[in-house]
């Protein structure tokens, strides 16, 4: 009987310890299982928080009153928009491309910046400054007097433009008192201020600003200054004034034909190069 007993055990003793290990064995799959599954709950739950604010919820917004050329217009828009997508928006309600946009609040606003951390809250005002390209042209663009005087002396032989009527009345006054001294066949790279003492059609005076770390030209007059990205002047062309070769007339192309070109006089002619280089690139031809 011992030893039967003694056979015996040992299978009763493996059967008992097996069936624990079995059971802690489907136990520890189970936690397992239950946590993988709180797992991937919990991360829906916070991918669905992540999303829903961007997809579901409205976006915070601000009033606020945008000022140009003395018109307010009222404004709601988002927080966390930038100022680039503000100017836009800006573009529809005053006509200024957002390329030719200086906004203002406390001080020059950077386009990557978002209106929160602008500071902008409810009634704030943003002024907004720059020119319609309507308005460029219409500075520019000549009369259709003009337009004959200038078609009737490019005929069969080109005059030089200092001789053609629309240019000569201006070059007839001499040079400026306060003109810039001009230097005959030399070149020179532009100065780091602004070209002055010169005029434009209507015998104003007139300067040129080179913001090139803004990629922009500023024609400014007595009355107001234009600020023009550099890729939206089409062309520039100039021409030695004859006997005064030291200056030149340039003709600054604002739109697709010539007839848009803003002329500037008694631009010295060492500088016509860099004008040129500034404005169009190293690549142009002439």
């Amino acid at each position: 009987m011992a030893t039967e007993e003694n056979n015996i055990s040992p299978h009763i003793d493996e059967e008992r310890s097996s069936k624990p290990l079995k059971l802690v064995a489907e136990e520890s799959v189970a936690p397992s299982a239950a946590g993988d599954n709180s797992n991937h709950n919990g991360d829906l739950v916070l991918e669905e928080a992540v999303a829903g604010p961007s997809s579901c919820e409205p976006k915070e917004t601000v009033d606020f009153k945008v000022i140009y050329n003395k018109q307010k217009h009222d404004v709601t828009f988002p927080l966390d928009d930038t100022v680039a997508m503000l100017k836009q928006h800006v573009s529809k309600l005053t006509e200024v491309p957002p390329a030719m946009q200086k906004v203002m609040f406390k001080g020059l606003a950077k386009d990557d910046k978002t209106l929160r951390e602008l500071g902008v809250t409810k009634g704030a005002k943003i002024m907004i400054v720059g020119s319609t390209l309507n308005e460029v042209l219409a500075v520019s663009t000549p009369s259709a007097s003009t337009v004959e005087e200038t078609q009737g002396a490019t005929g069969s032989t080109k005059e030089p433009l200092s001789k053609q009527k629309m240019h000569k009345k201006i070059i007839d006054r001499g040079v400026p008192e306060d003109a810039m001294p001009g230097i005959k066949n030399d070149k020179d790279s532009l100065p780091p201020f602004p070209l002055s003492g010169m005029l434009n059609k209507t015998g104003g005076k007139v300067r040129l600003t080179f913001k090139l770390e803004l990629d922009q030209l500023w024609i400014g007059t007595k009355e107001r200054t234009d600020k023009l990205p550099m890729s939206s002047i089409k062309n520039v062309s100039s021409e030695p004034i004859e006997g005064h070769e030291e200056y030149h007339i340039v003709g600054i192309q604002l739109g697709p034909t010539e007839a848009s070109r803003y002329w500037v006089y008694w631009v010295p002619a060492q500088y016509i190069d860099a004008i040129k280089d500034a404005i169009l690139g190293k690549w142009q031809l002439f």
